[in-house]
């Protein structure tokens, strides 16, 4: 974390002025990360201004966010201050100028892991894209899994899908008709939101009551294969851990070919942002963690590590990261922003593919 950094935004968090020095000094810093000036389009020539309209919204904002961050379990307040600065603001201007070039509203599809942030950067993103006058409202792939009924219908027909997650548990074809509902415009009907109760029929969840959204400017779509695409069938010869025996291996394979039945889905999406670990491995140890502070916090029985492990490689044999996600960090044709996610959950590099 940049000190320098740290000390100017506290500064202003304080309602200080910005000075033109303190300015000049934070261009400087985002001239120095090019990856990430690039893909948030910040030049020399236009580096300033955009600088300039940044600190004002951070001034806005800045209390807010502290606050719902915190509420949130994010406590350290430098990272909330830094993240705000080189990510969430950004991002956040980076949408709304997208959407002004729309004549409907705008599909952002955010595809992440636990532990990578997905739940506080769309909340954050929300809140910001509020103050500049749009109303955006967060939908999550699991919004979309088919009712408990159907899944149980699902199970008898192919016992592999013990848990809801991979591709074949989701109502895709609802995803479209939301998505192309918003897109139409005509809100002289209130938009249903579907939306899922995770914790109901003892954790295996069903849909519950939509929620109603009389305007909708951007849409923030998220989950964690939001945007993957089927894969050649040469890469299940020799795939990754935990795609080991033969019966893993055919998993892979249906679960692949079942993707292609989310395509039209995808095809809904106005841009692809990538949440990607450094290494995804992490997922396991990002679990553990969430368990083990809801077990402190709660006191409820959690899963304990062994069955985290077992848990989690399900859905790498399902749609293994090295195979699915890794591709798209490097594909500029669907993807508009890759933010790798350091161990301790922080962003890292920002980036658009390609550049």
């Amino acid at each position: 974390m940049n000190a320098d950094i740290v000390t100017v935004l506290k500064s202003w968090s304080r309602k200080e002025q910005a000075t033109s020095e303190q300015l000049q000094k934070l261009l400087s810093k985002e001239m120095a990360a090019p990856q990430r000036a690039k893909a948030f389009e910040i030049t020399q020539e236009n580096g300033l201004e955009k600088i300039e309209a940044r600190s004002r919204l951070f001034a806005k904002v800045c209390d807010e966010v502290i606050q719902l961050c915190q509420k949130s379990g994010f406590k350290q307040a430098d990272t909330i201050l830094t993240t705000l600065w080189q990510l969430w603001l950004p991002l956040a201007i980076q949408l709304a100028d997208e959407k002004s070039k729309l004549e409907r509203p705008l599909i952002q599809g955010i595809l992440g892991g636990q532990g990578t942030g997905k739940t506080t950067l769309a909340q954050v993103i929300i809140l910001i894209l509020r103050h500049l006058s749009y109303t955006t409202i967060a939908v999550s792939i699991d919004d979309l899994y088919k009712s408990y009924a159907d899944r149980q219908k699902l199970l008898e027909e192919d016992p592999r899908l013990i848990w809801r997650g991979p591709p074949g548990t989701h109502d895709v074809v609802l995803g479209i008709e939301l998505l192309d509902r918003v897109c139409q415009c005509d809100l002289s009907e209130p938009i249903l939101i579907p939306r899922f109760d995770k914790s109901l029929w003892n954790g295996a969840g069903d849909r519950i009551e939509p929620e109603s959204a009389t305007q909708v400017d951007i849409v923030l779509f998220e989950g964690w294969f939001v945007g993957a695409i089927p894969v050649d069938a040469s890469a299940f010869e020799n795939p990754p851990p935990p795609i080991i025996t033969p019966e893993d291996k055919q998993f892979a394979k249906d679960t692949n070919e079942r993707l292609k039945e989310y395509l039209p889905l995808w095809e809904r999406l106005d841009r692809l942002i990538v949440l990607y670990p450094v290494d995804y491995q992490l997922s396991k140890q990002w679990r553990k963690e969430a368990e083990k502070k809801l077990k402190e916090t709660s006191g409820k029985e959690v899963m304990s590590d062994d069955e985290i492990d077992r848990f989690v490689d399900y859905f790498w044999r399902s749609l293994h990261p090295e195979l699915f996600i890794t591709p798209l960090t490097k594909n500029p044709d669907l993807v508009n922003l890759v933010i790798e996610i350091d161990a301790d959950h922080c962003p890292g590099n920002i980036y658009k593919p390609g550049n």
